[in-house]
């Protein structure tokens, strides 16, 4: 057993570190001609629904885990950005990322990304205008950010910029890669395919709430749970619960709520904490449609 699971793990890493690596670096230097400047201005003063989605292709090519996010949250809301623009935004960065998605693509396959996009764009959409028609744009804190790292390169090629933004990329995220394959293959090699089908392969309906719930605690990024997905997916467990835990586990987490704490007030944490439970419940649940 022992040689099947090394013999996974190496496969599984050394095809995520060639697709991460390279997608990343491409990434990285396209990136001085995303004019994110003039993006922030769009979504300000463009109207709503063009806003909103000037916000989902922003979250789409910034690489932001869920903490990461913050900094940019309250820098859109210093530029009086609106408010149910930045929660779209908020939403959106840590489920939807470019490098991410190109690794669903290897490893899920078209249907499954082309989905998981489409669902979390809709819902984080939907979340961030209901939050501002329910008024919670009074539940902010007035919040400064100092030396916020905002100014990007724009209007050109940087190959230096590119190699040391992959590499603090690779730093901060690959390993989060490497503990994914590991579990993946543990997983692949350690727990029985009927097992997994008759426990966890089924359509009961508590299995998606249930994996949004126990997702937030868990922190566990993108970049690892993906590569835990696919094995869990040969297993045999169904796709619904799978993307439910996935997409909580990246759009929440006990780090960012804390950090939230000190830009939002108690009311609009706890709404923020719901709606991602929420959005991957729903989510779950589309997906056993397909």
């Amino acid at each position: 057993m022992m040689n099947e699971i090394m013999k996974s793990f190496f496969g599984i890493a050394l095809e995520l570190t060639i697709l991460f690596t390279g997608i990343a670096f491409v990434i990285s230097l396209i990136s001085g001609f995303i004019p994110y400047q003039k993006m922030e201005h769009l979504m300000n003063k463009s109207h709503p629904l063009l806003g909103a989605f000037i916000a989902v292709g922003l979250a789409f090519v910034t690489p932001f885990c869920s903490c990461s996010t913050i900094p940019m949250v309250v820098n859109l809301l210093r530029n009086n950005v609106r408010f149910a623009i930045v929660m779209i935004f908020l939403f959106a960065s840590p489920v939807l990322d470019i490098t991410i998605s190109t690794l669903m693509v290897a490893l899920l396959g078209w249907e499954v990304t082309i989905v998981y996009i489409l669902i979390t764009a809709s819902l984080s959409i939907t979340i961030g205008f209901l939050l501002s028609a329910l008024g919670f744009e009074s539940q902010l804190k007035h919040v400064v950010v100092e030396n916020f790292a905002g100014q990007h390169r724009e209007g050109r090629l940087h190959l230096k910029a590119a190699i040391q933004e992959t590499w603090n990329l690779i730093k901060s995220v690959y390993p989060f890669l490497i503990i994914g394959a590991a579990i993946g293959s543990i997983l692949h090699g350690a727990i029985p395919s009927e097992w997994i089908s008759a426990y966890m392969g089924g359509n009961q309906w508590w299995l998606v709430p249930t994996a949004a719930i126990i997702g937030i605690p868990l922190y566990i990024r993108l970049s690892a749970m993906i590569p835990v997905s696919q094995i869990m997916i040969v297993k045999g467990m169904a796709l619904g619960p799978i993307m439910a835990l996935l997409i909580s586990s990246a759009g929440a987490s006990l780090p960012e709520i804390t950090l939230l704490h000190s830009i939002f007030k108690k009311k609009l944490v706890i709404a923020f904490i719901a709606s991602v439970i929420s959005m991957a419940t729903m989510a779950g649940f589309l997906f056993y449609l397909i």
